[in-house]
């Protein structure tokens, strides 16, 4: 948790107890444009230098990483109040992302054209430049080492501003991984919004990539539009769940609860909405309270900060204000911290902020539908695009929701999981370009497209 001490001073609270982490001094507009130069400068040597080379530095500071993995998940449980091994599965996470990138960015391919039969035609990738990396606190270390790492090995370089919700985390991240690169490669920045806007309004960016709300998000994009900037977004989502006829009412509930509460809600894909069908609604219901119940009694783990809980409750509060059912949870307890219990609310009325908005909490807002087509048509009609999730005996009504779900991710019988080197775009308010997989490589890269004729030739 944080708060203003001064106009240019954070203090970190630990979300769980209440008790001080320590106080960060906020980068001036200065030192802000202090980091892009040595960015810049770096770039040109960095981009000239073998691919294999890169993936060799990039595998270097992925081992580094893994050698203090035990101080960078600590560092990040008592910032953000994500548990022991959450924060432990995160760095894991991160590791084997920057070394996966070792792998693919030194055999990223271009093209071959087919042109005259005495001219060779190649497109070929190109490292765009200094790429800002503005990353989330939710999973601070693992998402930004899809960002780093891609921007990297594809020969950018990096100026990193990881959130001030958690900035000794991002720092001590940016420390180890920069140990291993050469001299303006990665350079970290501390700071606030006003510090990421500052960055982004610098003249000599080339990629702004962002990971956070979709307020910010949008204003990112029309940066990137006037700065003639490529912009990479992942932002806000409001995924549902469609739980059909025919599915075990018991299992489906287990799903609902991983989807909801894991993280305390606290992932960009977490479930937000869910549609059940009336035939299962009832025991559905019944075994989601009881998973909702167990959840909050083993895992205590807060939300971020109080500002963060509190636009949970109001957006539950609300919900019951207007008409839906509490039938677990809602209330705000008493102690240190930012402690919120995780919710299901039944009978949600169509237009409730809780259906309509990100929570971003332990919250579980059920609608009862008549049939699959009404579930599927309520979870389409949103705003958002990042992804849904389909629980289905039925093969017809999956692939029906793989087609027509406007969504980057649709995910069939189960809510998280995919294979190795997945990718997705999201769309609507959730953002665009791929911002992960493989396909990362070419948000980071520029294609050029060389002619090569024959001296005096035709070509």
């Amino acid at each position: 948790m944080l708060s203003a001490v001064d106009a240019r001073t954070l203090e970190i609270t630990d979300p769980s107890s209440g008790e001080a982490v320590g106080t960060v001094a906020v980068a001036t507009d200065a030192e802000a444009a202090e980091a892009v130069a040595r960015a810049l400068a770096a770039f040109p040597a960095w981009a000239a230098t073998p691919p294999a080379e890169r993936g060799l530095r990039l595998r270097a500071a992925a081992q580094a990483l893994a050698a203090r993995a035990d101080e960078v998940a600590a560092m990040n449980t008592r910032e953000t109040g994500k548990s022991a091994g959450d924060a432990a599965g995160g760095v894991e996470a991160a590791v084997n992302t920057l070394l996966q990138y070792a792998e693919l960015g030194p055999v990223h391919r271009g093209r071959r054209l087919n042109g005259a039969w005495d001219a060779v035609d190649v497109a070929t990738p190109q490292p765009r430049g200094v790429v800002l990396a503005l990353t989330p606190w939710n999973d601070p270390v693992a998402v930004a080492a899809g960002l780093l790492g891609a921007a990297i090995v594809s020969g950018d370089t990096v100026v990193h501003k990881p959130s001030e919700r958690c900035p000794h985390t991002g720092a001590l991240l940016d420390e180890i991984l920069a140990g291993a690169l050469p001299e303006g490669v990665l350079v970290h920045v501390t700071g606030d919004g006003v510090t990421g806007a500052a960055l982004a309004a610098s003249p000599d960016l080339a990629v702004i990539a962002h990971v956070g709300s979709t307020a910010t998000g949008r204003k990112l994009a029309l940066v990137g539009a006037q700065n003639d900037v490529h912009v990479i977004r992942e932002n806000g989502g409001n995924d549902p769940l469609v739980v059909d006829a025919g599915v075990d009412p018991v299992w489906a509930a287990g799903q609902a609860a991983l989807g909801a509460f894991a993280n305390a809600g606290q992932i960009c894909t977490s479930v937000e909405r869910i549609y059940v069908h009336r035939d299962v609604a009832q025991p559905f219901l019944s075994a989601l309270v009881a998973e909702a119940d167990a959840w909050t009694q083993r895992s205590g783990q807060p939300l971020v900060d109080e500002r963060m809980r509190a636009a949970v409750a109001a957006q539950v509060d609300g919900a019951v204000a207007a008409g839906a059912e509490l039938l677990t949870g809602g209330a705000v307890p008493e102690g240190p911290g930012s402690h919120y219990p995780c919710t299901v609310l039944s009978g949600v009325p169509e237009g409730a902020e809780v259906l309509t908005e990100e929570t971003f909490g332990p919250v579980a807002p059920v609608v009862i539908v008549d049939d699959f087509e009404e579930g599927l048509r309520l979870a389409a009609a949103d705003r958002y695009g990042l992804a849904a999730t389909v629980l289905t005996p039925d093969m017809t009504h999956a692939h029906r929701a793989a087609a027509l779900l406007p969504v980057g991710t649709v995910k069939v019988n189960a809510v998280f999981g995919g294979a190795p080197g997945g990718s997705a775009q999201p769309r609507g308010a959730s953002g665009a370009g791929f911002g992960y997989g493989p396909e990362l490589l070419d948000e980071m890269t520029t294609t050029t497209v060389v002619h090569f004729g024959l001296p005096g030739g035709r070509a």
